[in-house]
């Protein structure tokens, strides 16, 4: 996987890639020019924040109504106190810890994973499982969708080979600006989903990492782009990517790189309703 900024430009040149890069550039683009975020920019946000989240949770096994998860970000209602309902909690809870988080990236990827997991998993695991990694040994509760194309199941590295994959994710992280946006935020989400850091809730750490970078990197500097419903949308087609895109190899990668530009795009199609709707003053139901 890539270590430098060298091996990040070979793979944005890998077949599709680029053309896959700027077509989610240009979608979001243009979502920036939209009217409403022009004058309701912050309500635009913070209703994307709540499909994101929502999205990421159903991913994760904490599917509840969309209408049910706004209400519980603005503090008018309360998921259900079961593991689904402190799953959907802790994506909430993350996707909010995002913003908070913009400077911490380069400076210490370590405790900027370690605090998104504390926000995702806080109440879903004891309280000395919360923001560590894995002890040896120790398996991770998530990811058993995820396969290599011959069919096996993705495994969970360990000892060695876990420090290696995330010194790799730090140098993914500390890409140079001149790097894609969205190839760096595409390999940051893949290595944590892949390598599989913490006891659980890496699939929502993994989504909150992408969704820092999307947006602190200036693909998406509005925050309105919501690709994680495309990623929920996709179906097995996303897990399937993540398991091609550990087996290491030119096609495996290049298949999940072109997964998450085609989530991007919808994803800028997802925020221009987001953006439609507040403009009507009317958010529409979504089941």
């Amino acid at each position: 996987m890539p270590t430098t900024a060298a091996a990040i430009d070979r793979l944005t040149a890998l077949p599709g890639v680029l053309d896959a890069v700027e077509a989610a550039r240009q979608a979001c683009t243009a979502l920036r020019w939209h009217e409403a975020l022009r004058r309701r920019s912050a309500e635009a946000a913070a209703e994307a924040a709540v499909r994101a989240a929502r999205a990421s949770a159903a991913l994760a096994g904490g599917r509840f109504p969309l209408d049910l998860v706004r209400d519980v970000v603005r503090g008018a209602a309360v998921l259900p106190d079961d593991p689904a309902g402190r799953t959907a909690l802790g994506a909430v809870r993350a996707i909010a810890q995002v913003e908070r988080l913009s400077a911490t990236w380069t400076r210490s990827p370590a405790q900027a994973l370690a605090r998104l997991h504390t926000a995702a998993t806080a109440g879903l695991l004891p309280d000395e499982d919360v923001g560590r990694p894995r002890r040896p040994g120790e398996r991770p509760g998530d990811g058993a969708d995820l396969f290599e194309p011959s069919g096996a199941e993705v495994p969970a590295p360990e000892g060695p080979a876990l420090a290696a994959r995330l010194a790799t994710l730090s140098q993914v992280l500390a890409a140079p600006a001149t790097s894609p946006a969205l190839v760096v935020a595409a390999l940051a989400h893949a290595e944590v989903a892949v390598a599989r850091p913490f006891a659980a809730g890496n699939g929502v750490v993994a989504r909150a990492v992408c969704r820092a970078i999307v947006v602190g990197r200036g693909l998406d500097p509005t925050a309105v782009a919501v690709w994680e419903v495309a990623l929920l949308a996709a179906g097995p087609a996303y897990p399937l990517a993540l398991g091609a895109y550990a087996s290491g190899t030119p096609e495996g990668v290049t298949r999940w790189l072109l997964t998450f530009a085609d989530a991007v795009v919808a994803g800028a199609a997802e925020g221009r309703a987001v953006c439609d709707a507040v403009l009507a003053g009317r958010l529409p139901r979504q089941q």
